[in-house]
């Protein structure tokens, strides 16, 4: 089927908004090529468990598309149309299974020399379908905050050596109140400027009790009983007598809550996007740092948040992958000083990440040794690559980044 045959019907299994979003544009979707239509309708397809700003991006895009005029369109679409597809492309179901599709797609591209080509029309599409829709106003600049290294006594390792350059290293910081000290500044931003999915409290461990209703918080120790399920899924696989990473990966991608035999939180956004940490990640399932700088990777691409507040903790030691696996089964060893490691290099990727986003100019960045005196701050206000060795308190820390 080509795009010019689509109606209504064909949107019969999509969630209801989403549906309700394919039809309302039914005649761009029938004018746009194969190779792209199948791509946005991936997005489509969960539009109802999407973010505020995924869900801004996929009604910019029919905003841009829609007042492109006939001969603009065209013109839009040229590289996209011309792509050589296969005939067995042509036979996917992209309309119920695009995500099925984009694979097949992107491996037929690779294999025919059309990639680059590719890679570039939709790197101009974004940049011009961006550009059409103007971010609005942040009504405060973006906070991230990290705290890493719980558990961990004296250590020799040169903490935040790629943070550094970017802000203030401070070496004497007085951590009176701790954790909760940050995590009544995430409460102050949250309640002073509401919004849904706005705020978020990721955690290795358990989430503290001082984080509010209004935060979103993801927590690698409550998602243990989905682990545990998803732990016994991957062990099935891994133990198969041929073993196809990319079956695997697939496979992995396409599995939900009611196949884990666990029950919804009660946001189903949320709830969708726990369990893609866990299916669509590396290593998330069995490591607890790999799992909170994935978790804060993917909330700021998707989310975009003004606060982000991630806590690394230990993980377990790195063993084989069927003792990994076994999680549920025994007693794991942690392995503080290497999450302390692991944990480091996490918080400058969340920098990095947090600097991707609109509004970077004035964003603010705290990384925190928890329980110890380092500390790096980065933002407006704080000089770039330069020490501090006097003493501070981390409550004053945190007002300042706030």
């Amino acid at each position: 089927m080509l795009p010019n045959q689509l109606t209504a019907e064909h949107f019969g299994s999509y969630p209801a908004e989403a549906k309700a979003l394919a039809v309302s544009h039914l005649g761009l979707l029938r004018r746009l090529p194969l190779g792209f239509v199948a791509l946005l309708l991936r997005e489509v397809m969960v539009y109802d468990w999407k973010f505020p700003a995924e869900r801004r991006d996929i009604e910019g895009q029919f905003g841009y598309l829609a007042k492109l005029a006939p001969d603009q369109l065209e013109k839009a679409m040229t590289a996209f149309s011309g792509l050589r597809l296969s005939d067995a492309l042509g036979s996917v179901d992209w309309v119920n299974q695009p995500a099925v599709f984009t694979e097949q797609l992107t491996a037929h591209l690779w294999t025919t020399h059309q990639i680059d080509g590719f890679r570039a029309a939709a790197v101009e599409y974004v940049g011009k379908s961006s550009a059409a829709s103007p971010e609005a106003a942040l009504p405060v600049h973006r906070l991230g905050i990290v705290v890493i290294g719980q558990g961990v006594g004296d250590s020799r390792y040169r903490l935040f050596r790629k943070l550094r350059p970017h802000g203030v290293y401070f070496t004497k910081v007085k951590p009176g109140g701790g954790v909760g000290t940050l995590t009544a500044e995430l409460a102050k931003r949250s309640a002073a400027h509401p919004a849904p999915y706005g705020h978020w409290h990721i955690d290795g461990g358990v989430t503290p009790a001082g984080v509010p209703g209004g935060v979103a918080r993801v927590s690698y120790a409550a998602l243990s009983p989905v682990r545990s399920a998803l732990q016994r899924v991957m062990q099935k696989y891994y133990q198969a007598s041929v073993f196809d990473p990319e079956v695997f990966r697939t496979r992995l991608a396409q599995i939900r809550l009611e196949d884990l035999g666990v029950s919804s939180g009660g946001d189903a956004v949320l709830d969708r996007f726990q369990l893609s940490l866990l299916t669509e990640g590396s290593g998330t399932q069995v490591f607890a740092t790999t799992f909170v700088q994935w978790a804060a990777r993917e909330t700021l691409r998707r989310a975009q948040p003004l606060t982000l507040f991630a806590r690394f903790t230990s993980r377990q030691r790195e063993n084989p992958m069927n003792q990994l696996l076994g999680e549920a089964q025994r007693r794991p060893e942690l392995d503080p000083l290497g999450s302390l490691v692991d944990a480091d290099m996490g918080a400058y990727y969340t920098w990095l990440n947090q600097q991707r986003l609109p509004g970077a100019g004035e964003a603010k960045f705290l990384a925190w040794f928890e329980d110890h005196e380092e500390a790096v701050a980065i933002g407006p206000g704080f000089t770039r690559d330069t020490r501090s060795d006097e003493p501070v308190e981390l409550r004053e820390l945190a007002a300042r980044v706030a």
